[in-house]
């Protein structure tokens, strides 16, 4: 979809000169345009259309974080869970159509600060009384924590609450209920929002503590198809499950802005070390890219964005393949965001380093876009959580995901024997899985051995769909950096490792330009150090410091001293 949203107002103003509340009004303003731009129907978002996955993938999503964390919980979250529910449910239709037209936002208060993870464990109650029900938080740790739910900037927000169903005094297990939570200006009565401090470094938003007193709802607020169904489930946990099924789409979805975001950090470092001279011998310029020290961050972060790029998509169509079982689908989820998060992690910093001192400043994108990633590891399910809970089902063999064969790349051989090795430990610990050996010997494997599954299954889309020779190489490079002692087992020394990458370097750089352009990142990409006419231009747009003010002269000053 060619929407020119890069070229909008409100993605053309320079943030850096603005206030922390100013940033937070610009990007709930800048969410509204991308649902109206969208203009995503209940079935799109129900059943993760094309036109859902190209808002979600947008590149545009990379500039703001805090515009796609509301858009994230908004359309993803909340319109996704309601969707189910309009054909039994006609009443939610109106609340539907006003999130579909972003007059009311929608958030999604699940976890509490006391829980974390454990949401299943929540203590949010909501009582029956005749007519509805009394939602309540019974002691501090039981308050929401953290989606934006201030009034502070005059956008009506409702939410999903999850609360535990209480009836006749009997727990009947965690619901969600829709929770009117502010108008234009003030709170709704008993309902408390406390906003939390900034998160240094990273794109403002109203984060919260939210609480509720003695707050009434009606019996329609319970969301369910059935409004008299308040029986305990057979299943309390995979009853839970259901309820926030939109979960694993989640992990899916918050990946997306990080491979762009990979994208612009190696575009904007590439072009950079291009321009960016020291003087060598004879008074010449020599652009610093002509380093080994520098083309390698920047390839490997090329390498990245364009194999990511390749298997993101091909991912989403494996996430969404209703024939495989549901809890292979979540794990395709979560290989998918452990290996890119961790890619983006790995990448962004070292290119943001080798950019000096440009690199540190927010106009320059990448150190704000590093602090604001350290979010995405724990939106929509912590990293590590997520990948110990795949890793023990996969260890247990209680399904399995399709691994590329092993005789395909040596990135397939590490993922297979990582897999087997934890395989072969857990039969011989005496204690199985819930003892004491597992938690100190095998757990502390479960991310590597998801992110060597992820590696393998990105290495194998590339090689399938032709990516260049140079590119694959560099990124097995960056792979095996990860686990050199295990390749250096299979017989590749350290210095064949070195061997190998300096080969792998030395084939991509004349190409490098190239494969910078070829990420079709530039027109989403405003650091003005790419060039330095953009620099000059960014420079005589900042605001100047002048005066009138004459120094003392040296000997007033000594006198003084």
């Amino acid at each position: 979809m060619s929407n020119q949203l890069n070229c909008h107002p409100l993605f053309t103003i320079r943030t850096e000169f603005l206030s922390a509340d100013e940033r937070v009004s610009l990007s709930y303003k800048r969410a509204r345009l991308l649902v109206q731009t969208y203009n995503l129907s209940v079935s799109d978002i129900q059943f993760c259309s094309q036109s859902y996955w190209s808002m979600m993938t947008d590149p545009i999503m990379s500039l703001d974080t805090a515009m796609f964390t509301i858009l994230a919980a908004h359309v993803g979250l909340a319109v996704g869970t309601l969707s189910p529910h309009l054909k039994h449910r006609p009443d939610f239709r109106d609340l539907v159509n006003r999130l579909l037209r972003f007059e009311t936002v929608g958030i999604y208060l699940l976890s509490e600060r006391g829980h974390g993870l454990d949401a299943f464990n929540i203590e949010t109650t909501a009582t029956r009384i005749p007519g509805g029900f009394v939602i309540n938080t019974p002691r501090e740790e039981a308050s929401k924590f953290m989606p934006a739910s201030t009034p502070a900037f005059g956008i009506p927000k409702v939410a999903l609450v999850m609360a535990r169903l209480i009836i006749d005094g009997e727990d009947r297990g965690p619901r969600f209920f829709v929770v009117p939570i502010c108008n234009e200006q003030e709170m709704y009565k008993g309902v408390e929002s406390i906003r939390l401090g900034p998160r240094p470094g990273t794109s403002p938003l109203d984060f919260s503590i939210t609480r509720f007193k003695n707050v009434v709802v009606p019996h329609t607020a319970l969301v369910a198809s059935k409004l008299d169904d308040y029986s305990m489930p057979e299943f309390p946990l995979q009853a839970w499950w259901n309820e926030v099924w939109r979960i694993p789409y989640g992990t899916m979805a918050v990946t997306a802005p990080w491979i762009s975001s990979i994208k612009a950090a190696a575009y904007i470092a590439g072009k950079y070390s291009m321009h960016r001279s020291i003087t060598s011998k004879g008074n010449a310029p020599l652009p610093i890219i002509s380093f080994r020290t520098q083309q390698w961050p920047i390839l490997h972060a090329t390498a990245v964005a364009h194999v990511m790029s390749n298997w993101y998509p091909i991912a989403i169509q494996q996430t969404m393949d209703m024939s495989l079982d549901p809890r292979v689908r979540h794990g395709m989820a979560v290989i998918v965001k452990t290996t890119a998060c961790r890619h983006f992690q790995r990448c962004v910093p070292e290119v943001a380093e080798r950019c000096g001192a440009q690199g540190t400043f927010e106009h320059n994108y990448m150190a704000r876009i590093e602090n604001d990633g350290k979010g995405v590891i724990i939106a929509e399910g912590d990293v590590l959580t997520l990948c110990i809970r795949l890793f023990s089902e996969l260890v247990l063999q209680r399904y399995h995901v399709a691994i590329p064969d092993p005789s395909e790349s040596l990135l397939a051989e590490h993922a297979h024997s990582m897999l087997d090795e934890n395989r072969d430990l857990l039969r011989h610990i005496p204690d199985g899985h819930r003892g004491e050996t597992f938690n100190s010997i095998l757990l502390p494997q479960a991310e590597p051995t998801i992110e060597a599954i992820g590696q393998a299954m990105a290495y194998s889309a590339a090689l399938r769909n032709g990516l260049p020779r140079q590119i694959l190489d560099v990124y097995e490079c960056a792979v095996i950096r990860r686990d050199p002692a295990w390749y250096s087992e299979r017989g590749l020394t350290r210095l064949s490792q070195r061997m190998r990458e300096d080969k792998a370097v030395t084939a991509a750089m004349p190409h490098l330009e190239r494969y910078l352009d070829d990420l079709k990142i530039e027109g989403y990409v405003s650091a003005p150090i790419v060039s330095d006419k953009a620099w000059k231009e960014y420079v005589d747009a900042m605001p100047v410091y002048v005066g009138n003010a004459i120094s003392k002269s040296i000997d007033q000053v000594q006198a003084m001293l």
